[in-house]
């Protein structure tokens, strides 16, 4: 069966599957279920799915209690819920004991257009990341999403997976290995890096279709492991390159960027600019575009920021 477009939907099935393969998979859900799409889960092992309520704080800590039993818990909510009302938990009864337990934060970033701030996931992969030993994954794609559950029943630890609200094209090459960790090369180029995580990644492969038109060539890489996020792999990806544009949904602070620069500092490199949401929370839209579009989270902002390099460093006067 070929990955789902809607990434929730693809999480659903990649969970489901797991439950197949293993027994020891539990799934605990804070009443968002048919949204999380965890329901799916709930069909097929009754006896294996918790519904814990609106509580997230005791949903995390009864995951805590079932990793210590042997179980592999994966819990679900809106991103901004699952991290950040349970937050104490999952420091102090999660990550301290390092257990296995896998956090879904669902209609993460601002794909959850028509509920507003309160309900839009702006600062979920910092105070993931600021973690310690809790990795931090953001899939491009259903067909990353499903090879990433696969490599959650051994990984070590707990994990953090943020998945989209929306449909998504597929980008993930489709035979090639995936492990957590990976960077993904989409296209090569020798002038600019285009460093992206989730929605980003497709409107980073456009700006540089916008950019070839202009005769700049810009290599385009997914991170989708945000933490740990493999720093040789990087190094390796921008060598070379006169510019360097980091593109995510998320606040410019504590983020990708944020991740890429703590991995470039001991080095030389290019000068690095950062598309991201400007420190501040989201607000209602009438569709997804229209609130990407208002945070200038677009194809255009990551070429233009590109290009600014680029011009800056061509009208340098050589010393």
């Amino acid at each position: 069966m070929p990955p789902h477009p809607n990434m929730r939907e693809a999480y659903g099935l990649a969970l489901l599957e797991l439950g197949r393969k293993n027994p020891h998979v539990v799934a605990l859900e804070a009443d968002l279920g048919k949204s999380t799409r965890s329901v799916l889960f709930q069909e097929a092992f009754p006896e294996r799915y918790f519904q814990m309520g609106i509580a997230e704080q005791n949903m995390a800590a009864a995951a805590a209690g079932l990793a210590l039993a042997g179980k592999i818990p994966f819990i679900h909510s809106f991103a901004v819920f699952a991290t950040g009302r349970a937050y104490d938990q999952l420091r102090n009864s999660i990550c301290i004991p390092r257990l296995k337990v896998r956090v879904c934060g669902s209609s993460s970033g601002l794909s959850d257009f028509g509920d507003g701030k309160t309900h839009q996931s702006v600062e979920d992969v910092t105070l993931m990341r600021a973690l310690p030993c809790m990795t931090v994954l953001s899939p491009v794609d259903g067909l990353e999403t499903a090879k990433m559950m696969e490599c959650l029943i051994d990984w070590p630890g707990p994990a953090y997976i943020r998945i989209n609200r929306s449909d998504l094209p597929m980008l993930t090459p489709a035979d090639e290995p995936y492990h957590i960790g990976k960077i993904t090369c989409l296209r090569n180029g020798t002038d600019a890096a285009l460093l992206a995580t989730g929605v980003m990644v497709g409107r980073s492969l456009e700006a540089a279709t916008l950019l070839a038109g202009k005769g700049v060539e810009a290599g385009v890489y997914n991170i989708s492991t945000l933490k740990p996020l493999d720093a040789e792999a990087l190094i390796r990806a921008v060598a070379g390159v006169r510019a360097i544009v980091v593109a995510e949904e998320h606040n410019l602070i504590g983020g990708l960027g944020s991740a890429v620069l703590e991995a470039l500092r001991a080095i030389p490199h290019p000068p690095v600019e950062l598309v991201a949401i400007e420190d501040c929370f989201g607000l209602s839209a009438a569709c997804y575009d229209e609130i990407l579009t208002h945070f200038g989270l677009t194809a255009q902002a990551v070429a233009d920021a590109a290009m600014r390099i680029l011009q800056a460093r061509n009208t340098q006067t050589p010393k």
